[in-house]
This record gives structure tokens, C-alpha cells and sequence, in this order.
């Protein structure tokens, strides 16, 4: 699974900490994350991850993109709905992004950490079978 990972600054700690905690899990998939939050979780698991730009520099909306071509499976976004930010606007059209093309996101830890451990049992391949699915019908478009 391609598995997005976002976190506000004031989050940036929370999401080492539960990336490190599901390490052995997360390993097993491709990893994307918006630049400074990447290099802090490469920084602390050597876990790989292809990075984008920040988010405030066009990172998020990268992820949206993404999420769009069908090419990300599961988003955590830990945010901090406390901090006013300045790129609110690209950070609405990622989670609307999110809904519109069925992505099963988190934007604290607890949730974050169902996902991963649903992850770990299995319970989301489900979009294995999506991605399995949408190749049969371009197949079939020819």
C-alpha cells in the first residue's frame, strides 16, 4: 500500500513517535511525506520515504494529487486544529480529496493508530482489490 504521512509542526513529534511504534508494519509499504515531516521519520526509523515538498510549498496539494491518480492507499494527517495555517485552503482539498476518492484517513493519533493496526491485520485490503479492479476496467476501455 502507498501510505501518506503529514503532520503539522506542533504534530511532527506525535508522528515519529506512532510511526516508530508501527515500524515493523510500515516497512512493508511505499512511504510518502511532505518534506521536513519525511526527513524527520527517515531521521528516526531509517524507514524509506520518497518526500514531497513542504507543505506550505505545495506539498499537501503533491499528496492531493496523488490521492487523485489513485496512486495513495491511506493518509495520516496529524494536524493541529489549534494553529491557524496559512495553507488552509490546500489542506481542505486534501481531505476533500480524501473523501471524494474513498481514502481512509486519520487526523490524530488515535485514529492514525487504528489504521496502522488494521493495516496489520489486513483489515484495508480492500484496496488491493480497488486498484485490481480499476486495472480491469482500463483494460477493458481499449
Amino acid at each position: 500500500m502507498n501510505i501518506a504521512l503529514i503532520a503539522h509542526d506542533k504534530k511532527k513529534d506525535e508522528m515519529v513517535k506512532l510511526i516508530s511504534s508501527y515500524q515493523d508494519i510500515l516497512k512493508e509499504h511505499v512511504l510518502y511525506a511532505t518534506g521536513t515531516t519525511g526527513q524527520r521519520i527517515v531521521d528516526a526509523t531509517g524507514l524509506d520515504v520518497h518526500r514531497f515538498k513542504s507543505g506550505p510549498l505545495g506539498g499537501d496539494q503533491q499528496i492531493g494529487a496523488y490521492i487523485s491518480d489513485d496512486k495513495i492507499d491511506m493518509v495520516i494527517f496529524l494536524r493541529d486544529p489549534l494553529t491557524a495555517q496559512p495553507h488552509e485552503p490546500d489542506i481542505t482539498a486534501l481531505l476533500r480529496l480524501s473523501d471524494v476518492y474513498e481514502i481512509p484517513l486519520a487526523t490524530n493519533m488515535g485514529t492514525g493508530e487504528i489504521l496502522l493496526r488494521g493495516l496489520g491485520e489486513g483489515l484495508v485490503d480492500w484496496r488491493k482489490i480497488h486498484h485490481h479492479a480499476g486495472r480491469e476496467i482500463l483494460n477493458t476501455d481499449v
